[in-house]
């Protein structure tokens, strides 16, 4: 079949090939002078040639080698004419010329030594033939051969056959978020959300799917469609992120041709922009509510997708981030936060974002409506916690009298709780208030929001984003964790009420002790090794991080002739009491 595959398409051009001559050998009286004429009407045309052929001969050259040369010579000057006659004359004439050169040399497209002529005369054809298209698609090899500019002429008929190609990128897409979320590395100042958009951009993924779309609104349209199906299908809201970079890297190309038919393209711009920045200012604030007032009757179903570029984590994190900084700006302006505008704004896209797989699975196009209570309840409870900390700063300062000095309030209030539970948007700004909290090591008001934490808006305290920052913001309290009560307040009051039926959360855990182990106290560290050791059900990721845990503790442990001495020595040191703690 080697053989045969060398040929094929030969006979067809009436062009004498390999078969030819076995049969003008097998009939023949005289071989040598039946090769000489195979030779001599097969061979290079020349007069000039035929005595300069000796001469290769005297230098023990083959006439293989030299028609080998020849033809590779040949075949290049041939792609280099291709090239330069899909550039030259009028459109219609330079395509007849190329469609006809594909009619002649079509039937050797099998043939490896003539394939990557026929493959680069389709490659400069915006229209190949639908004839020659459906035979590359039906054979293999064919197909693999072909460069995407043909691919994509046969994939934007056959949605199945272009899902077959996406697939594997997007699984891949997805499993490269969740190893970043779930990276040994824990660092605040390196986490999910420290790459810029552009940096994100280049990832492998979103630059395979840019090059596979290329300028093709019709292949654009479908790789959309698949990321809004599985976006309902799972929940799953790196599929967000995807529909954000994909856009904005087909605007870092130019690719005018898709850009200005994507309704979202100016909006997710700008919005690109903010996410760069990590907050959004006043003026692009205004840009973005000027697109989403402008959202005209009969076009609302654009919101679909407006809701689906604010429901990317980078997007959420972005706004959340500035509805925190607003409030605390609103503190110092003694402002209260229905007088705000530009906050008000931010909640609405927040709104806008979390309500995104609703809005799609529904097909209802309208905003969802925001709760007063929200705007009139909740924000003033978080800046009256800000005030508590001014409070109780300001009065650490102050001389101490005989009473002796103020706790930190210990208390939440209920309606905290109860909003957490109940209300997702602010569900999702309390629990950016508790990592902004504790990036700013401010241990009381940790200890004192955290058990509003066990149980959150569809456990959003317990998903990965949230318990991957967490983590990340917990090394900045490190000396905490040889203190017992922060201990026992963090793992048994919070992580451990959820380990056993949510395994990520196992993962987390053992994670930020992987990292930390050496500051926690000896006893606590052997109950929680206890606590975290893995169940038969538990998957793989567990196992092995519970199996890199044991192996660093089982370095750490004393020597048995350290543990005989005096056993004072292994209690951690007294704590001197806070003020907080008497």
């Amino acid at each position: 079949p080697g053989q045969a595959a060398m040929y094929a398409g030969l006979q067809e051009l009436g062009v004498a090939n390999g078969e030819d001559l076995k049969e003008t050998l097998t009939n023949c009286t005289e071989p040598l002078k039946a090769i000489e004429q195979f030779q001599t009407e097969n061979g290079v045309l020349l007069p000039s040639l035929q005595s300069a052929l000796p001469f290769l001969d005297l230098h023990g050259t083959p006439r293989l080698e030299f028609h080998q040369s020849v033809f590779d010579e040949l075949r290049e000057k041939l792609l280099e004419r291709v090239s330069a006659i899909a550039l030259e004359g009028k459109v219609e004439e330079r395509y007849k010329k190329l469609e006809d050169l594909l009619e002649k040399s079509f039937s050797l497209v099998k043939m490896p030594s003539i394939q990557p002529v026929v493959m680069c005369v389709m490659k400069h054809l915006p229209k190949v033939p639908e004839k020659k298209l459906k035979l590359v698609m039906a054979d293999k090899d064919l197909y693999k051969a072909c460069a995407v500019e043909v691919k994509r002429q046969i994939w934007q008929d056959n949605q199945a056959l272009f899902g077959d190609e996406v697939s594997p990128l997007l699984k891949q897409y997805i499993l490269e978020k969740e190893n970043i979320l779930f990276s040994n590395d824990i660092s605040v100042l390196h986490n999910f959300f420290s790459p810029s958009p552009k940096t994100r951009r280049q990832g492998e993924v979103v630059q395979k799917l840019t090059q596979m779309i290329g300028k093709n609104v019709k292949l654009y349209d479908m790789v959309l469609q698949f990321l809004r199906t599985l976006f309902l299908r799972t929940r799953n809201v790196h599929y967000c992120t995807l529909r954000a970079e994909l856009l904005m890297s087909l605007h870092d190309l130019e690719i005018s041709e898709i850009c200005t038919v994507d309704p979202c393209h100016k909006f997710t711009w700008c919005l690109d922009a903010c996410i760069r920045e990590k907050f959004v200012d006043n003026k692009r604030a205004r840009e973005l509510q000027g697109f989403l007032d402008g959202v005209k009757k009969g076009q609302e179903q654009v919101l679909g997708d407006l809701s689906m570029i604010l429901c990317d984590p980078f997007a959420i994190n972005t706004l959340a981030l500035s509805t925190i900084r607003h409030l605390q700006d609103l503190v110092g302006q003694d402002t209260l936060p229905r007088e705000s505008p530009d906050l008000l704004l931010l909640l609405r896209m927040l709104s806008l974002g979390q309500g995104a797989w609703d809005m799609i699975d529904s097909q209802v196009f309208k905003e969802p409506k925001m709760e007063a209570e929200l705007i009139t309840k909740f924000l003033p409870m978080l800046m009256s916690f800000v005030v508590d900390d001014h409070t109780f700063n300001v009065d650490q300062k102050l001389p101490s009298e005989e009473k002796g000095p103020i706790p930190y309030p210990s208390t939440i209030p209920e309606a905290f709780t109860k909003f957490l539970q109940d209300n997702r948007i602010a569900c999702e700004i309390g629990l950016y208030y508790i990592l902004h909290i504790t990036k700013q090591r401010n241990k009381n008001a940790f200890l004192r929001l955290l058990p509003a934490l066990v149980e959150t808006f569809s456990d959003l305290a317990f998903s990965d984003i949230f318990l991957h920052l967490l983590t990340g913001n917990l090394t900045l309290l490190g000396d905490e964790f040889s203190l017992e009560e922060f201990c026992t307040s963090l793992f048994d009051g919070f992580f451990l009420t959820a380990c056993s039926r949510k395994e990520n959360v196992h993962r987390h855990v053992l994670r930020l002790l992987l990292h930390l182990h050496h500051k926690v106290a000896p006893a606590k560290l052997e109950s929680l090794q206890k606590a975290l050791e893995p169940t038969k059900q538990s998957g793989e990721a567990v196992k092995e991080l519970y199996n890199q845990l044991t192996e660093k503790l089982e370095l750490r442990k004393p020597s048995p002739a350290e543990v005989t001495e005096t056993p004072s020595m292994e209690l951690p040191l007294p704590t001197v009491p806070t003020p907080a703690s008497r």
